[in-house]
């Protein structure tokens, strides 16, 4: 067996488990999987994959780049969902990352692209091919 024969899923760290609950649960709406108390839950995503949130207070959002991204085939009702749950997404002027339109979206060939932060500021993708 080799890696390349296994799912592989991203693991974020945060400070605050429940504050970080309250966001992934009920403003992204993700179904929780597992969970070992205050230090880590495991939420379901799409086919076997998953997404680890642990408590690391010394590394949570401390890193600069996308720790994730969700493939969907509907860009902006996904951002329209997300948005009324309170969810807000990026716009960047291509001086610290990609330029995006004035609703956040990265417009290239093939593929559509809008960012949100969690509240640790830990960084997410929705990804829609064209």
């Amino acid at each position: 067996m080799s890696l390349s024969d296994c799912t592989i899923g991203p693991a974020v760290a945060v400070a605050d488990m429940t504050e970080s609950r309250k966001f992934y649960g009920e403003q992204v709406k993700l179904r929780e999987k597992e969970s070992y108390g205050d230090e880590m839950t495991v939420y379901e995503c799409g086919g076997d994959s998953n997404l680890t949130v642990y408590l690391s207070p010394d590394h949570a959002g401390k890193a600069s780049h996308t720790q994730a991204g969700w493939s969907v085939s509907d860009l902006e009702a996904e951002m329209d969902d997300l948005e009324g749950r309170g969810v807000r997404f990026e716009r960047y002027d291509g001086t610290d990352g990609p330029e995006t339109d004035d609703r956040g979206i990265l417009n290239a060939e093939g593929l559509r692209v809008a960012w949100f932060r969690d509240p640790e500021g830990n960084t997410f993708s929705l990804n829609e091919a064209t």
